[in-house]
């Protein structure tokens, strides 16, 4: 009986002592996520579209981007100021397009905060419909903490739900060379990301949309591209152009240009060094089609406008349709006059001798 009581008092010893030999454990537990700075907005002035350039950006791009004026904000902590350059973007896909466009490699994801990469002087981010472009300066004396806690105060930690629904999908992961991800709207960001390659193939006029990347392969670095179309009937015809003017698939060296089409999607490996390669790299996607009944349609036209114009239509419509009418009768009134006069035997060209009853009656 002892015995067990002796036991079982060693057994609560312990229990009481594991809290105090583990005080690690408790004190990780209590970390703040975000820390608080009192960030504030001091000044705000508009720019022109041309002034992009002093903060790094190119206005030919930004205007194929949807991009017509900015924004420069500067907010302060203590004495520090610290500018945001802010870009409003039609939608937030162009947004994001001008965040992979001009993300590099020796840009860094920031922790904690999605869709921003940055270095030591700026950190680009895309929020909704902006683009945001945080000019930290080699002078600026900011804390690592502080600085967060701007982009965070700025854009939050992630963007909101419905825009993150409309953003195109990454890329395969698996060997991407960090900051080589491109999502390009137009033909010349497309020189820029290709410029070794036929850009006016690709069919921007058309709504195509194109994504890139950089993969580590066994030949070396290889580029992949892909691009969307908004039919299938559209990649269709893109694909045998790329394919008659590139030579997609034919073994020409180190020039090889491999391909392939999926739906309204259209598939490119460049310097991948052989066909064995180029599938590896192509068979990462799988390509599903299906039917959207309540998908709204994005168009650049006001409700405004698109109703001024179903207007317009309808009275165009009308005022062929009178035409018509008119034209037919016209026609109509001078067929029986040519029957008339060039054959006068014809029933057609004496319609009222055919209504009048006549009575030979005699007494």
């Amino acid at each position: 009986m002892a015995w067990r009581l002796s036991k079982q008092l060693w057994l609560l010893v312990a229990l009481t002592a594991i809290p105090f030999l583990c005080p690690a454990q408790q004190k990780s537990l209590v970390m703040p996520l975000v820390p608080a700075a009192n960030w504030h907005l001091v000044e705000s002035a508009p720019l022109p579209l041309s002034a992009v350039s002093k903060y790094g950006g190119d206005p030919a791009i930004e205007q194929e981007y949807g991009v017509k004026a900015l924004e420069l904000r500067t907010y302060q902590l203590g004495k520090t100021r610290v500018q945001v350059v802010v870009e409003p973007a039609p939608d937030a896909t162009s947004a994001y397009g001008l965040l992979t466009f001009y993300t590099t490699s020796a840009m860094l994801p920031e922790k904690g905060v999605a869709l921003a990469y940055g270095d030591a002087n700026s950190t680009l981010v895309a929020r909704g419909k902006s683009f945001l472009r945080f000019l930290r300066g080699k002078d600026a004396i900011l804390a690592e903490n502080d600085y967060v806690a701007l982009l965070v105060f700025v854009g939050g930690t992630k963007p909101a739900a419905d825009p993150l629904t409309i953003l195109p999908l990454r890329l395969p992961a698996k060997d991407l060379t960090p900051g080589s991800e491109k999502y390009l709207l137009g033909i010349e960001a497309a020189k820029r990301a290709l410029p070794d390659f036929r850009t006016d193939l690709v069919g921007f006029e058309q709504g195509a949309e194109v994504q890139l990347g950089q993969y580590a392969t066994a030949k070396g670095p290889s580029t992949l591209v892909a691009i969307s179309y908004p039919t299938p009937q559209i990649a269709r015809v893109r694909f045998g152009a790329l394919t008659k003017f590139l030579a997609l698939n034919q073994e020409l060296g180190a020039d090889t240009l491999y391909g392939r089409r999926r739906g309204s999607f259209v598939f490119l490996v460049l310097h991948a060094g052989n066909s064995e390669t180029a599938s590896l790299l192509m068979d990462q996607f799988r390509v599903t089609e299906g039917v959207s009944w309540n998908e709204r349609y994005i168009t650049e036209r006001s409700f405004t406008l698109q109703l001024v114009h179903m207007i317009l239509a309808i009275l165009i419509l009308t005022a062929f349709l009178i035409a018509g009418c008119l034209a037919a009768g016209i026609i109509f009134f001078l067929s029986r006059r040519v029957a008339a006069r060039f054959f006068p035997d014809s029933q057609w060209g004496h319609p009222d001798d055919d209504q009048i009853i006549r009575l030979n009656l005699r007494t």
